[in-house]
């Protein structure tokens, strides 16, 4: 290969160290462009080299330079008279500290050290149906004094997390952007936009108001974690720690990357494909409009890594084939947010709907449902709220969306009324159920599994202040909350039947006498559901579902209730050997709840009667056990019920 051969190969964009000397390749409209080096150490300038024009194609310009150490050497691009910082840099040098102002001339770009010990790091591959996902902002979640971590509000933090998660269930964490973006925007870049965030310091009379992006929605510096998430001056190599560490536990880590309409379209496939190989990321959550989806879905490299977007064009991705039997792709979007939030307080006309939402599973992909996520009101607020209160945002209160479907209980706000209390507890209670038995892979927004608070800000895009870092001392405060959680967690990952990867058909298709999904009314097998009507029981049959020791699962019987007065359910007749018992109650009156057949003395026995009186705003759950006293199981088949299905 030749001289001239190799100044003429310019991609990738950026600096690369390549055969004991660096490329850099710069895309400039301009014929007076260069490179300038500075020392790393002292940031004092050393050269500065411009391109000449046999050193471009097309819009592009390709230099080598050889004899420069990169361990030592730093650089910035520059147009004419502007000095840039490289949109594609690996690292910036430096210590950030987070909420200073930065000049982007000041952004002097390194190179990324060479050696990191993965000490054998394998990526999970977690199946969609035993996810729970956990969505979180990196500075928010251990930012407060109270996290109890060593280096609060980084990457390190959330390492320090890890049994925490590990405790709660957790298996795949969201990230909000945590590649590097500018949360403070410079002050000769300011154009006012309400979208930047909160007012940091008013300024001279004409000059426009300046702003927190603390959420990071905006276009960043795509390949490089966030050097104000690091606890030290090194972000890329924390980052791998950190990734390291959550593999080691068998936990995901999925990013968010959110591209604005001018990210030029052939590059997001290369920027997610450089998360995988640099940093060994598992998933991305893709946001932004007018995204190649599709060749990012058809990617070969990323074809075993989780990929979210509001939807994928399957057909355009597969085409006949059938698709993966364990998919990468998921919808991630608000139906199932909504809906679920009317039911919970009990508005007409939505039974339909939930049974839609809770049992369906899209064709080769899978869907994230969530009640709550980083932006509209936390699980907290939803039920102690009727109204949005963002007057800490300094829009008077404009901003957010106004719709968000919640419920206050009776007072808006904080409260010292125990019936007021009692029922959001219920709430919270009846949203996790909602949640955790349902098909889908369920995702909450960190802090909600134990009663996290935004005093009912549902936009909270330019705080970097109690209002967006979780309070740890809650944790206490409303451990009932997070103990449920918990039991409902580990009661999903016990029982396959609550977490199919395909969708329920409604149908007897294994000729068992039941079918492997089934409503019903007051009466067994006969729903009601009417547009009035806010019961209905769903039965799920454990014999369409093997456990992990190959025998059948257990049938399970859901009763939903969100009318404020009480409402009969029929249960329907088991295989015979079996018996309903009833392991989980939302309403006050009940004792609590179990985590399944783990825990046999914690069962709640229940009537003999096939009718059950299912409390006001209450769900209760009842599980299949043996008659036998010792625990076992009759298999004698049961008799087949008039109008059952088969395939």
């Amino acid at each position: 290969m030749t001289e001239r051969d190799l100044q003429m190969i310019p991609y990738p964009l950026g600096a690369h160290f390549e055969m004991d000397r660096i490329r850099f390749s710069f895309a400039s409209k301009k014929e007076q462009c260069g490179v300038i080096l500075y020392d790393r150490n002292s940031g004092r300038r050393l050269k500065r080299l411009p391109f000449s024009q046999k050193e471009r194609i097309g819009n592009i310009y390709c230099k080598y330079i050889e004899g420069v150490d990169p361990k030592q050497t730093a650089y910035q691009f520059y147009e004419e008279d502007r000095i840039l910082p490289d949109e594609r840099a690996r690292v910036f040098i430096g210590r950030h500290v987070y909420g200073r102002e930065r000049d982007s001339r000041d952004l002097k770009a390194g190179f990324l050290k060479a050696g990191f010990d993965w000490q054998g790091d394998v990526r999970p591959h977690i199946p969609y149906e035993e996810c729970v996902c956990y969505c979180m902002h990196v500075r928010g979640f251990t930012r407060h004094t109270s996290s109890g971590v060593a280096d609060r509000g980084t990457f390190r933090g959330m390492t320090e997390k890890i049994p925490y998660l590990l405790e709660s269930g957790i298996t795949t964490v969201e990230l909000q952007p945590a590649y590097e973006f500018m949360e403070v925007p410079c002050r000769e870049a300011h154009r006012g936009s309400a979208s930047q965030g909160v007012v940091l310091a008013k300024g001279p009379e004409l000059e426009p108001p300046r702003r927190l992006n603390y959420w990071g929605y905006k276009k960043g510096y795509y390949y490089m974690p966030k050097a104000a998430y690091a606890a030290g001056e090194d972000a890329a190599t924390e980052f791998k720690e950190m990734v390291r560490a959550f593999h080691a536990n068998g936990m995901e880590i999925v990013m968010q990357f959110y591209f604005p309409n001018d990210v030029k379209e052939q590059e997001i496939p290369e920027i997610l494909r450089f998360w995988v190989l640099e940093y060994h990321v598992d998933g991305f959550h893709l946001m932004g409009e007018r995204l190649p989806t599709t060749v990012i879905a058809r990617d070969e490299l990323l074809a075993d890594t989780k990929l979210w977007y509001y939807g994928f064009d399957t057909d355009a991705v597969y085409g006949r084939e059938e698709g993966p039997k364990s998919p990468n792709l998921a919808a991630y979007r608000d139906d199932y947010l909504y809906t679920m939030r009317k039911y919970l307080k009990g508005d007409e006309d939505m039974l339909q709907s939930v049974l839609y939402q809770m049992r369906h599973i899209p064709h080769r992909e899978a869907c994230i449902h969530y009640l709550t996520n980083y932006y509209g009101l936390t699980l907290m607020d939803l039920v102690s709220y009727d109204r949005k209160h963002n007057e800490p945002n300094g829009e008077d209160n404009r901003d957010g969306n106004p719709s968000n479907f919640s419920w206050n209980c009776g007072e808006e706000g904080s409260s010292r009324r125990k019936k007021i209390l009692l029922l959001r507890r219920k709430q919270i209670k009846n949203a996790i159920c909602l949640l955790l038995l349902g098909q889908g892979t369920p995702l909450i927004f960190m802090g909600d599994e134990f009663g996290n608070s935004q005093k009912g800000n549902n936009n909270p895009y330019c705080h970097d202040s109690s209002v967006t870092w979780l309070d740890w001392r809650d944790l206490e405060r409303n451990s009932e909350i997070y103990d449920f959680w918990k039991r409902m967690v580990r009661l999903r990952k016990e029982h396959p039947i609550l977490r199919r990867r395909e969708e329920f058909r409604l149908m007897d298709y294994s000729s068992c006498g039941y079918p492997d999904l089934s409503y019903h009314g007051q009466n067994a097998w006969r729903p009601q559901l009417e547009s009035y009507n806010r019961h209905v029981g769903i039965m799920y049959c454990g014999k369409y579902a093997k456990k992990e020791d190959g025998g059948e699962d257990a049938f399970f019987y859901l009763a939903m209730n969100m009318y404020w007065e009480p409402q009969r359910l029929g249960l329907p007749k088991l295989p015979k050997g079996l018996k309903w018992k009833r392991i989980v109650c939302t309403d006050t009156a009940c004792e609590g709840l179990t985590a399944g057949p783990s825990d046999p003395a914690d069962l709640k026995e229940t009537p003999e009667e096939t009718e059950q009186r299912i409390p006001a705003r209450t769900i209760e759950l009842f599980m299949s056990v043996s008659e036998l006293p010792d625990g076992g199981e009759r298999t004698a088949k049961p008799k087949k019920r008039a109008g059952s299905r088969k395939k």
